[in-house]
């Protein structure tokens, strides 16, 4: 959650090397295929006021472009009822809740097991969204780690994956990962990963996923692209962040979880794959990752 850091101006790279820079801006065929290939927004904000006066038309029309499942990411527990609210309303909304690092300071201090007995509501299905943002609010990198470590706590006890935010911090964030992860497995997601190869490698190293958010689809992401490109494709999902980050040719409006299909081309240009192969790929992995948000589940 929050705006884009700065990317790299260097060329797209890809698996595809008929990448184009422009190509992601283009209107995406996905959108309008009839079936749209299934695919799924890990990580969105419909509890965000931006949704306020059509969020039944924001996940219709998510339905319409494909999108099968949403995570909403609850980042204040004080929302907690509204996003509770939302995901009891709609079948195939679910939800992770936590602190957010740039909140950390602010909101009131949560412990493992406020956050293990959040698991006991069935449409719960991941812990945070945490982690480390030294960009904005570097001043609160203490408290940071700290409420970093009460959420990996309480996804190593509830074996629940751990979501997490990651911006100027790469260094500590793949020490504090690595560390816990080797200390106590858990799943993890690195959510609209933005950040260096380093952290990328240590990420992946540890069994965690991708998360690809409309960033990628930027014009001058190539660097991005290339790590991306570089990821095993079973350690690959795909996120809107909305109502941020909305890719072309939506991107400076309001983003949505339909916008997630023009995400998946530019995913799928990257490994050089059919937009359907890319879109199950992803689907699967989600799958493996949000064990409790199941096809079943949102029946």
């Amino acid at each position: 959650m929050a705006p884009p850091p700065s990317v790299s101006e260097t060329p797209a790279a890809s698996k595809n090397p008929a990448v184009s820079e422009t190509s992601a801006a283009a209107d995406n065929p996905a959108v309008s295929e009839n079936p749209a290939p299934e695919i799924v927004d890990s990580h969105c904000h419909l509890d965000f006021p931006d949704f306020d006066t059509d969020l039944p038309d924001i996940v219709a029309r998510a339905h319409a472009a494909g999108v099968s499942r949403m995570v909403t990411i609850c980042t204040r527990l004080r929302n907690l009822p509204r996003v509770q609210q939302i995901a009891s309303t709609y079948p195939n909304v679910f939800y992770a809740a936590g602190i957010h690092p740039m909140s950390a300071a602010a909101e009131p201090p949560v412990s493992v097991a406020d956050l293990v007995a959040l698991a006991a509501h069935p449409k719960f299905v991941g812990i945070g969204e945490t982690g480390l943002d030294y960009h904005y609010t570097a001043e609160t990198k203490a408290l940071q780690q700290t409420s970093l470590r009460i959420h990996i706590e309480a996804a190593q006890d509830t074996g629940l994956p751990l979501i997490i935010h990651a911006r100027g911090a790469d260094e500590d964030m793949a020490a504090i990962l690595t560390e816990t992860c080797r200390h106590r497995p858990y799943p993890c997601v690195m959510h609209c990963f933005s950040s260096g190869p380093d952290l990328a490698r240590a990420a992946l190293d540890l069994g965690f996923y991708l998360s690809m958010s409309g960033i990628a689809a930027f014009p001058k992401s190539g660097d991005l692209r290339a790590i991306f490109a570089a990821a095993p494709l079973d350690r690959i999902l795909l996120e809107t962040d909305s109502p941020y980050l909305a890719p072309p040719p939506y991107r400076g409006r309001r983003n949505e979880p339909a916008h997630t299909a023009f995400t998946a081309r530019t995913g799928a240009e990257v490994f050089g794959l059919p937009l359907a192969d890319f879109a199950a790929a992803t689907t699967a992995n989600f799958d493996r990752l949000f064990t409790r948000a199941t096809r079943k589940a949102s029946a």
